[in-house]
């Protein structure tokens, strides 16, 4: 049902109450101009749609957790507005020839925000953190590269910790040099050093307060910018951290990031100018756009994967036959174009356009290994549930969080499983972090899922459906694709590598333990006045080296 012209009106006046109560002592406007002789301050106003999870790098693991850490904190290396890997931390770096030794050397004049020097022991502190087994980091896989680092992740016996933790593949050799033992060659390891898991933490700030990312007047970070206010649910400002080292090239002031989950409300903000960049977009207001030629409208590649996870816990979501009938009824040509409206592809596989094979591109290699088909979907439907032992679908709930974009897509995919597979569906929203929490805990039918990439490798999506994988929200096993996943990242043939993850993406489109939708683009605005923000094909809209013109 559609959001009445009064009940949008009645969240715009409120969003803008909140906006007006959410920063204190700002007064300042957005902009270069002066009055009575002092610039303004370049202040630039963002939506964060919803209240982190954590802003500690150890612990972060959603989008609404990355946009402020990419801005806050810094790794041994960064990616220019062209997609370069560059020095970040460390000012160069050496590879063993077996690739199994890197040597990062890290910058003379880092230091934290709060002044302290940024040193190799605090990227050795934070790594060993968040594999901490205490620490319970849904991210901590993307740490298993390193020798030891998933033996100790897993550690039972608190007895064997310190031992473990002393056999991880990373050691301060000196304040200035980090030495890292990796279990197997990996040939994106220089890209993950860029992701947020992968970033220093102060030593001294999180033993003398653990609790340091809870709150602004405690928090500590060694990016361009420094969280300076944190109104719980309601905004966060950013200010520009006078310690970082490339400080003359950071030309904003200060970032706004209000919270407003109804993309609706945040486009008429952005509309009003209480907005300077508007990301995501409302369906309607993409489709208005993406053939326009409005200078504020861009839409850049994504990295992303947008899908439904199935419990694979519940029945009938158990057998595969039932699984891939719900995917063959969907039309997805008709959701992109009528319902999103971004530009997106239908996803008939499971590695999204952009990341390199041995040869051209790996899901243009890959194609379409399944095929929309209905009346194939009504006869996997049935011999599903005749072998579950059942004579009809229950009714069963689609999860999915707060925004209106997810709820236009999940009444669709209702409306479409109602029509083609006479399949009663309910709908059920839940804030962003509570939605993660149920699929967590296994508390849904089916839930709408995304996932960015968070390197340019197929293993980034690929290894999400390991056999009690942290991310595994389908809860799905399967003994031949763990083997597949193994292999990829274990082989040192190229081929054979590419070989492994192409099978494996086969294996799993035939389980169909997830429905694949569609393939993300990055549809979003900015203000005229509004220069340098860029967009990573594996990041939202970055702005660090963003300015503001008049």
């Amino acid at each position: 049902m559609k959001k009445s012209k009064f009940s949008l009106l009645s969240a715009f006046i409120v969003a803008i109450l909140v906006l007006s109560g959410c920063f204190s002592g700002d007064k300042e406007q957005a902009g270069t101009g002066e009055e009575g002789g002092k610039a303004e301050k370049k202040v630039l106003r963002i939506n964060n749609s919803s209240e982190p999870g954590s802003l500690h790098p150890g612990t972060a693991q959603g989008t609404h957790d990355s946009w402020m850490l990419e801005h806050a904190f810094e790794g041994l290396t960064k990616k220019t507005p062209e997609g370069e890997i560059v020095d970040g931390m460390a000012e160069k770096w050496d590879r063993s020839e077996d690739g199994l030794t890197w040597t990062f050397h890290i910058k003379d004049d880092v230091k934290w925000s709060n002044g302290d020097p940024v040193t190799a022991e605090d990227f050795e502190y934070a790594w060993k953190y968040a594999l901490h087994p205490e620490t319970a980091s849904q991210y901590a896989y993307q740490l298993y590269y390193l020798a030891g680092a998933e033996e100790f992740n897993s550690a039972e016996n608190e007895a064997d910790y310190a031992e473990l933790e002393e056999n991880v593949g990373v050691k301060a050799v000196d304040e200035k040099t980090l030495e890292v033992t990796l279990g197997e060659p990996t040939p994106y390891f220089l890209d993950l050093t860029a992701f947020y898991t992968y970033y220093p933490v102060n030593k001294n700030v999180q033993e003398e307060n653990p609790d340091w990312a809870l709150e602004a007047e405690s928090y500590v970070s060694n990016g361009a910018f420094k969280l300076t206010e944190w109104k719980h649910k309601e905004s966060m400002t950013l200010e520009k951290n006078e310690h970082y080292y490339d400080k003359d090239k950071i030309n904003l002031d200060e970032v706004q990031m209000v919270m407003i989950e109804d993309e609706n409300t945040a486009w008429q903000m952005y509309q009003a100018d209480e907005l300077d960049l508007a990301y995501p977009l409302p369906n309607d207001i993409q489709g208005e756009l993406v053939n326009s030629n409005n200078e504020e409208f861009h839409n850049a590649p994504d990295l992303a994967l947008y899908y439904y996870n199935l419990n694979n816990d519940v029945k009938p979501f158990n057998n595969p036959k039932v699984r891939k009938a719900l995917s063959m009824a969907i039309d997805r040509k008709s959701l992109v174009e009528h319902v999103v409206q971004g530009g997106q592809k239908p996803a008939l596989s499971i590695i999204p356009p952009g990341i390199p094979d041995v040869s051209g591109d790996f899901q243009e290699n890959t194609g379409e290994l399944f095929k929309e088909d209905v009346e194939e979907a009504k006869k996997l439907l049935e011999e599903g549930l005749k072998e579950e032992g059942m004579n009809k679908m229950p009714e069963f709930t689609i999860l999915y969080n707060t925004l209106e974009a997810h709820k236009k897509i999940a009444e669709a995919i209702q409306e479409m499983w109602r029509k083609n597979l006479e399949v009663e569906v309910k709908l059920e929203n839940a804030e962003f972090q509570v939605k993660i929490d149920r699929e967590k805990a296994g508390d849904y039918d089916i839930s709408r899922a995304g996932w960015i990439g968070d390197y340019v490798d197929p293993m980034t999506f690929l290894d999400l459906w390991v056999t009690d994988g942290p991310h595994n929200d389908a809860n799905w096993s399967n003994a031949e694709y763990d083997e597949l996943i193994k292999k990829a990242k274990t082989t040192m043939d190229e081929k054979d590598r590419a070989d492994a993850m192409h099978k494996a993406e086969e294996v799993l489109i035939d389980e169909m333990p997830v429905i694949p939708i569609y393939f993300y683009t990055k549809p979003y605005t900015v203000k005229p006045h509004v220069k340098g923000v860029f967009a990573p094909i594996d990041r939202y809209p970055q702005f660090i080296y963003a300015d503001i013109e008049q």
